[in-house]
C-alpha cells in the first residue's frame, strides 16, 4: 500500500512549485484576452504566396486602422487582430489586402463590439464563481452524514473547493505564460474548458470522498489517517485509468483536430491532469490536515 497521505507535505510542496510560476506570470502579464472579451476584429486570411509575417504586418499597418497584430497560423495562413471595424473599414481592409496580395482570401472575419466583450468577460467571472460556490454547497450537503465523524461535512466541501481553485490556477497560469511568450489568446472556449475541468475534477474528488465515507463506517478501529490512505489506494488506479483514457483522446484532438480547437483542447489536457492530481494528492490529504489540527486543539 502506498503511503500517500503520510507524504502530504511533499505533495503540497510540489503543487506550490508548479503553481507559483503561473501565479507570478498571471500577476505580471495577465491573460491575453481574445476579441470575445475585449471587443475588436479577428480576420483569418490565407495567402498562397506565403509572404513573411513581417511583410503582412507592414501592409496592414499602412491601412492605419489602429493597433494591429499579425500571427502566422500555418504555412500560408495568418490571424490578423484589429480594433473594432465599421463596415466601411472592413471594406477598406479587404480591398487593400487584395490589392497587395491578389491571391489572398479571407477565411473568416469576426467582429465583436467592446460593450459585448466587456459583458462576456463579466459573465465568465460570474459563471466560474457561481460554479465554485455551488460545488462547495453541494459537497457539504452530500457528506452531511459524516459530520459526526472526525471531520465535519463542510471540510469535505472546502477541500474540494481548494482542489478546484488549484486546477483553475494551474490552467490560468499556463495560459498566462504561453499567452505572453507565444501570443495565445483566451476566448469563450477557454471558459468552457475551465467549467469542464471543474466538473471532471469534482467528480474524481467525490469518488475518493465517498470511499472515505464508506471506510469510516466499516473501519471504526482504524485511525482517520489510515482510513483516508486506504481509500486513496483503493480508488487511485480507477482515477488514473479514467484520466489516462480521456487524455489520450484529447492528445489525438490536439494534434489532429485542427487549429480552431487546439488551445481549447490544451486547456482540457492541463486541467484534467491537474484535476486528477489534486483529487488524489491535494483534496483528500487536506481532510487529514484538518483532523490533525482539530486533534491538537482538543
Amino acid at each position: 500500500m502506498y503511503r500517500i497521505v503520510q507524504k502530504r507535505n511533499y505533495l503540497f510542496g510540489l503543487s506550490l512549485l508548479l503553481l507559483v510560476p503561473g501565479i507570478i506570470a498571471f500577476s505580471i502579464w495577465g491573460l491575453r484576452l481574445g476579441i470575445d472579451f475585449t471587443g475588436g476584429t479577428l480576420a483569418s486570411i490565407n495567402l498562397p504566396s506565403a509572404p513573411q509575417a513581417d511583410a503582412v504586418r507592414a501592409v496592414v499597418e499602412k491601412m492605419a486602422l489602429g493597433e494591429t497584430s499579425v500571427q502566422s497560423t500555418g504555412a500560408s495562413s495568418y490571424d490578423i487582430r484589429l480594433p473594432y471595424l465599421t463596415s466601411t473599414q472592413h471594406d477598406t481592409f479587404t480591398s487593400q489586402l487584395t490589392a497587395a496580395y491578389p491571391d489572398a482570401t479571407v477565411d473568416s472575419f469576426d467582429t465583436i463590439g467592446p460593450t459585448i466583450g466587456r459583458e462576456l468577460r463579466q459573465r465568465a467571472v460570474v459563471a466560474l464563481s457561481l460554479v465554485l460556490v455551488a460545488i462547495l454547497i453541494y459537497v457539504s450537503w452530500a457528506f452531511r452524514k459524516v459530520s459526526r465523524g472526525p471531520v465535519p461535512s463542510w471540510v469535505y466541501g472546502l477541500s474540494a473547493l481548494i482542489a478546484l481553485v488549484h486546477d483553475v490556477l494551474m490552467v490560468i497560469g499556463v495560459f498566462a505564460i504561453i499567452g505572453h511568450f507565444f501570443n495565445v489568446d483566451v476566448n469563450s472556449l477557454f471558459v468552457t474548458a475551465l467549467l469542464t475541468v471543474l466538473g471532471f475534477s469534482v467528480h474524481d474528488t467525490i469518488v475518493v470522498f465517498d470511499r472515505v465515507r464508506e471506510r469510516l463506517r466499516l473501519s471504526a478501529q482504524q485511525t482517520f489517517e489510515g482510513i483516508v490512505n486506504e481509500s486513496l489506494n483503493q480508488t487511485m488506479v480507477r482515477s488514473l485509468n479514467t484520466s489516462l483514457t480521456t487524455v489520450i483522446v484529447l492528445f489525438a484532438l490536439f494534434f489532429f483536430g485542427g487549429e480552431s480547437i487546439r488551445m481549447f483542447v490544451l486547456a482540457l489536457i492541463i486541467g484534467i491532469i491537474s484535476g486528477t492530481y489534486s483529487s488524489i494528492f491535494v483534496a483528500t490529504p487536506l481532510l487529514v490536515v484538518y483532523e490533525r489540527f482539530k486533534a491538537r486543539r482538543s
